[in-house]
């Protein structure tokens, strides 16, 4: 997982987590009127638009309605950690500037080190929970690989669902009110307000939905290269029957989604590297190798280059190549590169193809940047995260009822047909965006009812 406000170059997995408990506080109290009728075995979906892109922003984030009375907030969408946390005026010590006033907590919101939440959270981040009385607070601290971290408390709150079924949930979801964070610059606008944590663990966003009856613990994305795409909970979109599936694997980092080991081919022929523990990241801009198939890339990719391509230097990646002029997209430089291949062996013929539009980006000024990095460089060691970059015009789908991940191409512009796009109450005005993603202030405030889509006819069970 990484910070969205981070550089790009800088968002990788989440690697170190650890959990503390401080006195105070009372336990948290159900909100009136709390979860909307959800039966039990009446789980249905919801699929919410994405914004953001790759370069240059360096990350997709959702908005979510939180609190009574419900407030936006973008959310960095990150499916490398299980800890949704808001910055939040508890009050805060060092926080960055951020889109939408602080998420205020209240005393009867804050969850206690008792609850099972809270012991989860802990077991999963540190293997240990103490608790020295009922009345303490539940504490966390989270610390990530691109030096990032969030200190805060655990509280309790409604978040505001509409589903494809036209019902509209509010159930408390545990998340983090983070009142010390260590993440990019304090003078400048962050770019989202937290981070949504979709992780595998109990923890999770997804997790809870499930535990409450909202939806099946499936979530699922498609990011546009163009920027933008979606994000769904729950599997009525899902294309079981043309997906490529991999079991999940037992990730060595805990409760990330892993489709197990790859062998990594270029232009069709095997790089002869050992094969790699693989990692999907939505919290990643980039992909990240360990050092032995960054190199054996790199090798490959050099040797195959026409001499229509110059190294250069570019401040925005660590490999960069210019043309006879410079290149507006990656479409006028893709034909000088081959595809690279994942070929995972814990799925029957589960290959992940990744063409050159892939791991390649055009910068600002006319050159194409490797997208692949090496992760030994950033304290990943042996494990090699699949980004965002990777991830476009895909949808991926981390199906935890059925223990196994898919993708398909996709066309991540355009959310499915004969589906009802909802998220939000009725009559939800959009928030106005930030600039730093792209939009205009002034002119950016639309109003959204619902949007009729469709569905994967095609759907198999």
């Amino acid at each position: 997982m990484a910070a969205g406000w981070a550089h790009p170059a800088g968002l990788v997995v989440l690697l170190v987590a650890l959990a503390a408990v401080a006195p105070a506080a009372r336990a948290d109290k159900p909100a009136r009127g709390g979860l909307a009728a959800v039966a039990v075995g009446e789980e249905s979906s919801a699929v919410f638009p994405l914004y953001g892109d790759v370069y240059p922003h360096g990350l997709y984030y959702v908005v979510m309605s939180i609190g009574n009375p419900p407030r936006p907030y973008f959310l960095d969408v990150d499916t490398g950690s299980d800890l949704t946390w808001l910055q939040c005026d508890a009050p805060c010590v060092s926080c960055s500037k951020v889109p939408h006033p602080l998420y205020r907590p209240t005393k009867n919101k804050l969850v206690p080190c008792v609850d099972p939440m809270c012991a989860a959270l802990h077991g999963s981040l540190t293997g240990r929970h103490r608790c020295d009385s009922p009345q303490q607070q539940c504490d966390y601290e989270i610390r990530y690989a691109d030096q990032g971290s969030s200190l805060g408390v655990v509280v309790k709150d409604s978040f505001v669902l509409r589903l494809a079924n036209s019902s509209v949930v509010r159930p408390d979801l545990a998340f983090g009110c983070g009142y010390d964070q260590r993440v990019g610059s304090s003078t400048e606008v962050s770019p989202t307000d937290g981070v949504l944590g979709l992780g595998s663990g109990s923890v999770s966003l997804l997790s809870q939905l499930k535990e409450h009856g909202v939806t099946k613990n499936v979530v699922g994305h498609c990011l546009s290269t163009r920027g933008g795409g979606f994000l769904f909970f729950g599997d009525d979109i899902v294309p079981y029957s043309r997906a490529t599936w991999a079991p999940m694997a037992r990730s060595a980092s805990r409760n990330h989604y892993s489709p197990g080991s790859a062998s990594l081919y270029f232009g069709g022929r095997s790089l002869g590297v050992r094969p790699m523990e693989v990692v999907f990241d939505s919290g990643s801009s980039f992909t990240y190798f360990a050092a032995q198939p960054y190199q054996a890339l790199v090798a490959a990719i050099k040797d195959d280059l026409s001499k229509n391509l110059k190294e250069v230097p570019d401040h925005s990646l660590p490999l960069c190549w210019k043309g006879k002029k410079p290149f507006k997209s990656v479409l006028d430089v893709k034909k000088e590169f081959k595809s690279v291949v994942l070929s995972f062996s814990n799925g029957k013929k589960a290959l992940m193809e990744i063409p050159p539009e892939n791991y390649l980006i055009v910068t600002k000024y006319g050159n194409a940047c490797l997208g692949i990095l090496n992760g030994s460089e950033v304290g990943l060691k042996d494990l090699n995260i699949v980004g965002d970059i990777t991830m476009q015009d895909q949808m991926v789908i981390y199906d935890n009822e059925r223990g196994q991940i898919g993708w398909i191409r996709a066309p991540c512009d355009r959310i499915p047909n004969d589906y009802t796009i909802h998220g939000f109450e009725e009559g939800y005005c959009w928030p106005q965006f930030p600039n730093i993603i792209g939009y205009q202030n002034e002119e950016s405030a639309v109003c959204y009812s619902s949007i009729i889509r469709t569905s994967d006819k095609g759907k198999g069970h």
